[in-house]
């Protein structure tokens, strides 16, 4: 397989998953300024529309979309230990929580935050928005260490989505749960992994 992502992009989650299930992949990095890989090729060549994440499988079928890779890969383990086995309780869960990451979280954040002509009402507007969220998980994560009970492929997305706010500069001191499972899900070996293979840890 070939995971195509940038640095701390939200392609980072399904880096972070196919590194939990042990998956054999070669990662291949975007530059999503310019839109090429390596050696200056337009990566919309690859990916007409263009972003991360984007997974090519061994028999050369592209796809896209973190809510549809995040449960592929989940899958890849027999166990499903990332996800809940096919009709449980569990893997509703952690949908559940995968769908919210997507709607309430992911497409807050993006693009409005990102781009430098975004409307000052609307960065306000954003960033209200996500001050609700936060509290909401604040106290989601104030009664357990991860969002679906057991880590899942949910915190995966989650953690690569709320740690935006430090690119960003929001504060989450006022979100001490929800710091404190920031740092849970960075602290396991695989995410480790995968923060330092896109740049973003040095030790």
């Amino acid at each position: 397989m070939k995971l195509y992502h940038a640095s701390g992009a939200c392609s980072l989650a399904v880096h972070i998953a196919l590194r939990e299930v042990g998956a054999p992949f070669e990662a291949v990095a975007v530059d999503l300024a310019t839109h090429t890989l390596a050696g200056g090729i337009d990566y919309r060549t690859v990916s007409p529309r263009g972003y991360v994440p984007l997974l090519e499988l061994d028999d050369g079928s592209r796809h896209t979309e973190g809510t549809a890779l995040l449960p592929y890969v989940a899958d890849l383990d027999p166990t499903h230990a990332l996800i809940g086995a096919p009709g449980s309780a569990r893997r509703l869960a952690v949908t559940e929580w995968l769908g919210f990451v997507a709607t309430e979280l992911h497409k807050v954040f993006s693009p409005w935050l990102w781009h430098k002509e975004t409307a000052d009402s609307t960065r306000q507007a954003v960033k209200q928005k996500l001050a609700e969220r936060f509290t909401e998980l604040d106290g989601v994560l104030g009664q357990r260490d991860f969002l679906a009970g057991e880590y899942s492929v949910a915190d995966a997305y989650a953690f690569t989505i709320v740690n935006w706010a430090n690119f960003l500069g929001l504060p989450l001191t006022p979100y001490p749960n929800l710091q404190r499972y920031l740092d849970r899900v960075a602290a396991r070996p695989h995410v480790r992994e995968a923060l330092r293979a896109e740049g973003l840890l040095k030790a």
